[in-house]
């Protein structure tokens, strides 16, 4: 009955395309029906007509969510702050949370919170409380300690490749340790940090379970979400509660996952809340207060250019090592381990290794799930299964573009014109880029 209603508008509207009333209408019954793709043009035609309608604005906003354009979304909810109601705001901080932009979600989240104390929504306390739900971290400890705990059992004969990446931690975290005397005698204290870079997908964080295993140490891996709260001076003090955590269960690796998310430039942050986060967490690495001795503190980034030049003094991440893609003698023991257990037949891995330059281990497993995809209708189909080959792969690789290529294309241009001090040396000989 509705959509009959839509289509005799839509009618009217032909007859009287600048009826703004008429087409805001038609919009908004097109939202109520989920035809969110319609919806948008819709909002679109009445912002060409009169450019800053707010309602139009705000309906636009929400079709763009529902349609994932959450980028866009979020663009739309920035020029028109003043005028969100509740309703807006939650999809806001929802499109904030889907583009990782913690901070600034918290930061409307308390907006609502001051006007409803009581307010809730599943989804979003799920990202903005995880994982104290209104508790703080020292609460959680208090219960039970091994929740953020871990001890790996992967060691660095479990890790394909990487030989450079495990000969300067091995220098900077195992030794110490299994040489403690010798570094004693070179006044080297046991602890310390160091920052991996690298584009995505190419086992940062395997290497750092790797690295406590390899000492048989606790493993505690932290996000950005595991810290920050919506409370002013949580985030501060369940990050004070992390280090303490790891301080009394050394030996300790503690790794921050996407450190640039905490550790941006305090030039770029804008909310003083999450400049008192970054402070808080040099204070932590300098120990100022606490002694680090034997907490090994390990970090990964996409973008190591957005972290700031602070965290890089000596004492704290004072080692930063670049994890370039898997080369083919890893991509050959990668592919080896993911295609165990599946039903393959005759696969030539050394071909399907050498086909896949700067691939990463995770354009590896999207090949395979490409191919067993493909082997799985072909076996439905068929009636019996059919097995994954050669072709299948190769097929696969043609189907999937390396997902380090973008990384590279931004890494170069800040090797090339912002590389004073020579940090991202590794990136232009990856490259082969000479200088």
């Amino acid at each position: 009955m509705q959509k009959e209603i839509i289509t005799n508008l839509l009618a009217a509207l032909a007859v009287s395309p600048s009826n703004i009333p008429l087409r805001l209408q038609v919009a908004s019954m097109m939202l109520q029906e989920k035809m969110y793709p319609e919806a948008s043009e819709q909002y679109e035609e009445v912002l060409k007509q009169n450019y800053g309608h707010i309602p139009a604005q705000l309906g636009l906003a929400e079709s763009y969510f529902y349609q994932g354009k959450y980028s866009a979304c979020i663009i739309i909810y920035e020029q028109v702050q003043e005028s969100l109601g509740k309703a807006d705001r939650v999809l806001y901080i929802k499109s904030l949370i889907k583009e990782d932009s913690i901070s600034e979600a918290i930061d409307q989240y308390t907006k609502i919170i001051e006007k409803e104390p009581d307010f809730k929504d599943e989804e979003i306390d799920a990202f903005l409380r995880m994982p104290s739900q209104g508790h703080t971290i020292d609460e959680i400890l208090n219960e039970d300690e091994s929740w953020f705990m871990e001890k790996p059992k992967v060691k660095f004969e479990d890790v394909g490749g990487m030989e450079k990446v495990k000969e300067e931690i091995s220098m900077k975290i195992i030794q110490p340790l299994t040489n403690p005397e010798l570094y004693k005698a070179f006044g080297k204290k046991i602890g310390g940090g160091i920052l991996l870079y690298g584009p995505p997908g190419c086992g940062k964080t395997f290497i750092a379970k790797a690295t406590a295993g390899e000492i048989n140490a606790k493993f505690i891996n932290i996000g950005l979400h595991d810290i920050l709260d919506m409370w002013m001076g949580n985030s501060q003090k369940n990050l004070h509660d992390i280090f303490e955590l790891a301080r009394r269960n050394t030996p300790c690796v503690l790794f921050f996952d996407e450190v640039d998310a905490m550790g941006g430039s305090r030039n770029e942050v804008k909310q003083s809340a999450m400049r008192q986060v970054i402070n808080q967490f040099l204070a932590e690495l300098d120990g100022a207060e606490s002694d680090n001795e034997g907490v090994l503190i390990l970090a990964a980034t996409n973008a190591p250019w957005s972290v700031d030049s602070a965290f890089r003094r000596p004492g704290r991440f004072d080692r930063i090592i670049f994890v370039e893609p898997p080369d083919e003698i890893a991509r050959f023991g990668i592919l080896n381990s993911l295609l165990k257990g599946k039903p393959v037949g005759e696969i030539d891995v050394q071909k399907i290794a050498a086909s896949t330059p700067d691939f990463s281990g995770a354009d590896l497993k999207a090949v395979i799930d490409i191919a067993t995809e493909e082997k799985l209708r072909e076996s439905m189909r068929l009636g019996s299964i059919q097995p994954i080959q050669t072709k299948d792969l190769l097929n696969s690789i043609k189907q999937h573009r390396s997902t380090t290529s973008e990384w590279f294309a931004s890494a170069r241009n800040y090797a090339l014109y912002s590389n004073e001090s020579g940090l991202y040396n590794d990136i232009l000989k990856y490259l082969k880029i000479k200088r």
